[in-house]
Parts: structure tokens; C-alpha cells; sequence
């Protein structure tokens, strides 16, 4: 089974997990949400992000989705604190040097309007101006975009992961699962296969 669920905030991209620490105790987990017996994360969204995850009980399915070499392109709505200018949306898109790794070039813009996310049970509390960025990447390092937006001066804020391929959250809310479709799921599986050759 391959399904589309939209992880609320604060919850764990994992069914069970070991606390380290007393602040580790009592996180909120996938398995509170009804999900089908057997199937598991395609890659992570962190714990204080939301929006898409993909979850399947194929194996290689999975792989595939999750294999950076296949480039599948996730796109993420970002609200950042400060005033976008054109040089740090160029310094985003070229790529930036980041926990020791070069970022590759993505996609990176100034939404003309608020996204319509539902809201999130933690408020956010801005010092300042904010703003809305959409940014497709075709990588995924840990807090790869949180670290992106602070190194160029704009903190992230709330991060939601809206699209993953072809696959996005229309029709979903936080806590919600479906199933993807025929069309979806052809639609991945030429996406991941196409693999980028590596040298």
C-alpha cells in the first residue's frame, strides 16, 4: 500500500522511537494516526515541520523515492522572518555552503500571497516582518532548508512540505492519509526511475 499523509507539527516522521532525554519524553509519534500495519516513511520531515509525508510497504518503492541519485523534486513553503532580497533568493537558488556540504541549485521564490495552511496548534511569534517562500529541492539533507534561509538571513519560522513529485496535500489535513492514486503512482514511478548518472 503507498499512501499520502499530511504530518502535523510536532509530530515524529517514525511509529516508535527511544526517548535520550527528559525532553525527548512523551513526542508524539505516526502511530497515533491510524496508519495501515506495515508501512514506513519515504525519508523524513522533521519533528517541528509538517505537510507531506509518503509511506508504503514496498521496499523498493521506497528506495527508489528516497535515492537522491533519482532527483525527485519536494517542494516546501517556508515562512521566513525578514524581507527577502534578490540577492539572497539568487545565493538559494545557485546553492550555499551549509554543515560542511554545497546545496545544489534550486528553486527559490517570494509567494505572492499567505499559503492556505491550516493552523498550527504552536503560534508563531515573529520579531519582525516575514515573508512566504516556495523552494523545490531535488536533495535532502537534515533541516536542509531551516539551514539554507538562515545562512542567507532569514530564519525559518514555519516549514511545511507541500508536494513531493506529483503527489501534493490537496484534500488532506493535518492528521489525514490517503491513498495515492493510479495516475500518482505512474506518475512517480517514470520520475524515479529516471535516474541521474553519477560520476
Amino acid at each position: 500500500m503507498n499512501i499520502a499523509f499530511y504530518k502535523p507539527y510536532g509530530v515524529l516522521s517514525s511509529f516508535t522511537y527511544e526517548a535520550t532525554s527528559a525532553s525527548d519524553a512523551g513526542k508524539r509519534t505516526l502511530s497515533e494516526f491510524g496508519l495501515p500495519a506495515g508501512v514506513y516513511a519515504a525519508g523524513r520531515l522533521d519533528y517541528d515541520s509538517e505537510g507531506l509525508l509518503i509511506l508504503s510497504d514496498d521496499g523498493g518503492f521506497i528506495h527508489r523515492l528516497t535515492d537522491p541519485r533519482y532527483k525527485l523534486p519536494k517542494t516546501y513553503y517556508a515562512q521566513v522572518e525578514g524581507s527577502p532580497t534578490p540577492a539572497a533568493l539568487a545565493s538559494l537558488r545557485d546553492g550555499v555552503a551549509i554543515k560542511g556540504f554545497q546545496t545544489q541549485p534550486c528553486e527559490a521564490g517570494v509567494l505572492a500571497e499567505e499559503p492556505h495552511l491550516p493552523p498550527r496548534d504552536k503560534p508563531i511569534t515573529p520579531h519582525g516582518p516575514t515573508a512566504w517562500l516556495q523552494i523545490v529541492l531535488r536533495e535532502g539533507k537534515k533541516r536542509q532548508v531551516r539551514h539554507m534561509t538562515a545562512y542567507v538571513g532569514l530564519p525559518t519560522l514555519r516549514l511545511a512540505r507541500v508536494a513531493i513529485g506529483p503527489v501534493t496535500l490537496a484534500g488532506l489535513l493535518p492528521g489525514r492519509w490517503r491513498e495515492l492514486t493510479a495516475k500518482e503512482m505512474r506518475q512517480l514511478q517514470p520520475r524515479a526511475a529516471q535516474r541521474i548518472p553519477t560520476s
